[in-house]
């Protein structure tokens, strides 16, 4: 089974793909992974690895060591991009998450004020008050939505409470009026048995109209791009998620393709 990738509360600044020179806020455990989702493309792994020993960093504990680094950096002459928060879970799960947010935003200003705030999230927590208030503060307010079709959904992001729905997800992204980015993940593949496919031309259609109820400022589509713990996934072709992107942006929503 695939491990943690982040073993440190601030890592990097590593390469992204989708949002240049980046350095990492892990707000779960170094040890272990803490998740709202058990993705099946996962890099950190699956839930099932457990949560390990070293529980979730406090406020202070992400505030001194991102300062220390910050000041590292600047330093020594290293620019970044943005500031990102990601890393062995769901970020918005963390009980301080509005207060962390204020404090990297208020050393973002102080060290590198043209570096943008993000933060990678699945959305699971958006309609929560706090997390909503939070979200909107940062600049890149990036949010899953891999598909609109409850089996797909299902099989694919397998969410750990019955709850969560994809057009609960949907509503709660609406509540952004515009101020967010969605992300989603193209894939095909088979677990235990069944199919994974979200790139058929009914999924595709489904994915628009949720696009257009959200009204997000960009879509960034993109596909696997390291190994993940169920090794069946394919990765997509760029032509083929090129020909999906055109398909997005008739329907008048900007698309970010990363293959």
């Amino acid at each position: 089974m695939q491990t943690v990738l982040f073993h440190e509360t601030i890592f990097g600044p590593i390469h992204s793909r989708r949002l240049g020179t980046s350095l990492g806020v892990n707000l779960m455990p170094t040890d272990g992974k803490v998740c709202s989702f058990d993705c099946l493309y996962c890099e950190a792994g699956y839930n099932a690895q457990g949560q390990g020993t070293t529980g979730i960093p406090r406020r202070e504990q992400v505030k001194k060591q991102l300062s220390a680094k910050l000041r590292q950096l600047k330093e020594e002459g290293t620019n970044i991009d943005v500031i990102t928060f990601s890393g062995n879970g769901e970020p918005t799960l963390h009980p301080e998450f509005k207060a962390i947010v204020h404090d990297v935003i208020t050393q973002r200003n102080h060290y590198f004020p043209q570096a943008q705030v993000c933060v990678l999230s699945n959305a699971t927590m958006a309609g929560r008050p706090h997390v909503a208030e939070a979200l909107r503060m940062v600049d890149r307010n990036i949010l899953k939505l891999d598909s609109a079709i409850y089996g797909t959904f299902k099989r694919l992001n397998r969410p750990v409470s019955a709850n969560v729905l994809p057009e609960g997800i949907i509503d709660d992204l609406r509540q952004f009026e515009g101020h967010c980015i969605v992300q989603t993940m193209m894939v095909r593949g088979t677990h235990d048995g069944e199919v994974i496919d979200n790139t058929t031309d009914k999924e595709i259609d489904a994915l628009i109209a949720a696009y257009l109820e959200i009204k997000p400022q960009e879509v960034m589509l993109y596909t696997i791009d390291r190994q993940t713990p169920e090794q069946s996934l394919q990765k997509i072709p760029a032509g083929e998620l090129a020909a999906i992107a055109a398909r997005i942006e008739a329907a008048g929503i900007k698309v970010q393709v990363n293959s």
